[in-house]
């Protein structure tokens, strides 16, 4: 029986949570007893409350705000054969007066399509040595929770008016176009919004978790001397208002107010319209990497790389393999893939984009180290990849939104700092290259080489910035990058990375990454 409680709320707000939490358990807890074949079952939901404007050129784009509720609910079920299913839906006001319903309707799509792949899993497995490949849909245990994560903000989100929302964004954007007529064409776009997840499991996990996020973005074309160039960047945080007004300066995240940052990237635009294309090497040459440059190589070339899904070949047709594992009896788990200097990690207790306790299926989160000292560790996992290879879930399986299937993700995926001052790792370089922010990746399909673009290349020589470039970066085989690194700065930082895109459909993932400056060797790749 549903429990009985006060009358649903007539809107959605974050306090929705609080008023379906108890339907939720109940209706988890009696499908548990009653549904056949039923081994486990959780569910998720979803509220989100936030507001967005864009400007471009100075003239207001758009404004909105907005509100969501999604739900998420997956069942393990079977008899010789096990097999999950899930099933999504975008939920509106009038779904609150029947919520009980809606609940139990989600059960049941789960539930028979458990049981079909379940049924069509027993019948497969009549197909010989193909057959014997096909295994049970089994969960990895894990300490089973009930929690109450609070968001971290000093401004709510939901308390400021849309028009200082939009008033911001074309401050900035108007301020950039006042830098002259070298300046194009700028977009600038401000977002604040607040989220809240309950997560509810047969096994008895009630977890309520909240979080906010400020973003802002700005896109700047300009015209000069070498022609035109454009840059693009995101700052970002799982804070309030406070952020884009004010900026931050924690430990490792230093990121300036909304107007501040727009400006320095717009200029920074500028200055490169004036700088020649840096041409290519057919060799290797000294780099050196800022931290902005180092958060996407430890991105695209060790957190998706290290996601265990696609290491056991779940996603290939969508995103390709993983050098780190080529199969069950061969990976390079334990072996030597970097340098001593070379320690990464994906850790979601930090601050960050990519923080939370736990995950989409109730796992604390923790740190997982990649690659300690040069040598291979641990992937990423999801209770089901956990218990193909026997190791113990460490809470990386997300999803973009409650409606949609978990794939395993980085948190706060980054290279480690290391003990030298990043000044001096410059001044040591005779001849070589400093490649500042990142723009563009091109990783190959098993992310064995990739080739990364910078937002600007200086000339080194005797120890001193020389001549600026545009358009180029470096590219390079990865593990003879890894092994190449023999210095990593103190400078820690972790960035933003608002769009980190996996699976069929495609999911977009706001991420954390970064690292500290790092020197390696790699060739130069041009226009």
């Amino acid at each position: 029986m549903a429990p009985q409680e006060a009358p649903m709320p007539q809107s959605i707000t974050i306090e929705t949570i609080d008023a379906v939490r108890d339907h939720a358990v109940a209706v988890i807890a009696e499908g548990a007893s009653r549904l056949r074949g039923l081994r486990y079952a959780d569910l998720r939901l979803e509220v989100s409350e936030g507001q967005a404007a864009a400007a471009e050129n100075g003239t207001e784009k758009f404004s909105s705000r907005d509100y969501g509720l999604s739900l998420g609910m997956r069942v393990i079920a079977g008899g010789r054969a096990t097999a999950a299913g899930y099933f999504g839906r975008q939920l509106g006001v009038a779904d609150l007066a029947s919520f009980d319903t809606v609940l139990r309707d989600a059960l049941g799509h789960a539930h028979r399509r458990a049981l079909a792949s379940a049924s069509r899993k027993q019948h497969a497995r009549r197909l010989g040595l193909l057959g014997e490949a096909i295994t049970d849909t089994v969960l990895a245990p894990i300490p089973v929770r009930q929690a109450v994560v609070p968001a971290r903000y000093e401004i709510d989100p939901r308390s400021v008016p849309l028009e200082k929302v939009l008033a911001l964004a074309l401050e900035a954007s108007k301020a950039i176009q006042g830098l002259g007529a070298a300046v194009q064409f700028n977009v600038v776009t401000a977002l604040t919004a607040l989220d809240r997840q309950l997560f509810v499991s047969s096994e008895g996990a009630v977890i309520d978790q909240s979080s906010a996020v400020s973003e802002g973005f700005a896109y700047v074309v300009a015209a000069g001397d070498q022609g035109a160039c454009e840059l693009y960047d995101s700052l970002g945080h799982q804070r309030g208002w406070e952020l884009l007004e004010r900026g931050c300066r924690e430990p490792y995240i230093v990121q300036p107010d909304l107007l501040t940052w727009g400006l320095n990237l717009a200029r920074d635009t500028v200055e490169l319209a004036n700088a020649p294309e840096l041409p290519g090497t057919d060799h290797e040459v000294t780099v050196v990497l800022d931290p902005h440059f180092t958060a996407l190589v430890a991105h695209e070339v060790i957190g998706h790389p290290s996601e265990l899904d696609r290491a056991l070949k779940m996603e290939t047709a969508y995103a390709g393999r993983c050098w780190f594992l080529r199969d069950l009896d061969e990976s390079v788990v334990g072996r030597r893939v970097g340098s001593p200097a070379l320690t990464a990690y994906s850790d979601p207790s930090l601050e960050g984009y990519g923080h939370y306790a736990f995950d989409d299926e109730g796992t604390p989160a923790r740190r997982v180290v990649h690659i300690d000292r040069g040598i291979y560790r641990e992937f990423l996992n999801s209770r089901q990849t956990a218990a193909v290879l026997g190791v113990e879930p460490n809470g990386s399986y997300k999803a973009a939104d409650a409606t949609l299937v978990p794939l395993i993700r980085m948190s706060n995926t980054v290279i480690a700092a290391g003990d030298r001052d990043p000044r001096s790792i410059l001044r040591e370089v005779d001849h070589g290259y400093y490649l500042v922010g990142h723009r563009i990746p091109s990783v190959a399909e098993s992310r064995e080489n990739f080739r990364i673009s910078a937002m600007k290349v200086y000339e080194v020589r005797n120890g001193e910035l020389g001549r600026l470039y545009r358009n180029g970066g470096i590219t390079a085989d990865s593990k003879d990058f890894f092994l190449s690194i023999d210095a990593a700065g103190t400078d820690f930082r972790i960035f933003p990375i608002p769009n980190c895109g996996k699976g069929q459909p495609m999911q977009t993932k706001r991420l954390g990454n970064g690292g500290p400056t790092i020197r390696g060797r790699a060739r130069l790749a041009g226009a």
